[in-house]
């Protein structure tokens, strides 16, 4: 019996934070080649600690994707009163967009993200933010299509270059 291919988006829950990390750890390991040693390792702390999946998802809606209940895409939107070194309190922003590396190159990435800015518009958020680094261009190509627009350059994170993107809603 063949199984569906049809991937279905969903809000994530708390039960799926296992699934959340390992999406995580795949997602984002790709990227272990373009940074040093050191700042992989610092990289990799954040990535697979227990509680960074569970303090997104206590501030956050969770978008995810999956296809045969396997989660394969994840995006957090972090609504305003949230602020942090990079985003002004009354900014929403999107963090830790990820897509399983086998999925990669089939929209998901893109429906995430545009998920999210709905989400933002639909609950009255003025300003949605995110930043995104050097390596990472599969994804600057996607917020800047969906007409995200680069701020400013950000101290580098990693060893790397980070900018910090809006949308006005």
């Amino acid at each position: 019996m063949k199984k569906s291919m049809e991937l279905l988006y969903r809000t994530a829950t708390m039960a799926d934070t296992g699934q959340l990390q390992r999406l995580g750890l795949n997602a984002y390991g790709q990227f272990r080649a373009d940074l040093t040693e050191e700042n992989w390792k610092r990289f990799l702390v954040y990535l697979s600690a227990e509680n960074t999946y569970p303090d997104l998802l206590k501030k956050s809606t969770c978008f995810v994707c999956e296809l045969n209940d396997e989660i394969i895409g994840m995006a957090y939107l972090i609504p305003h009163g949230n602020p942090t070194d990079i985003f002004p309190p009354d900014w929403c922003y999107v963090r830790m967009i990820g897509v399983h590396v086998r999925h990669e190159g089939k929209g998901i990435g893109k429906a995430l993200t545009k998920l999210c800015v709905n989400q933002a518009k639909a609950s009255g958020e003025n300003i949605i933010g995110l930043h995104t680094s050097e390596f990472m261009d599969a994804a600057r190509h996607i917020y800047e299509s969906l007409g995200f627009e680069k701020v400013k350059e950000l101290e580098p994170r990693f060893g790397k270059k980070y900018w910090l993107y809006k949308l006005d809603l």
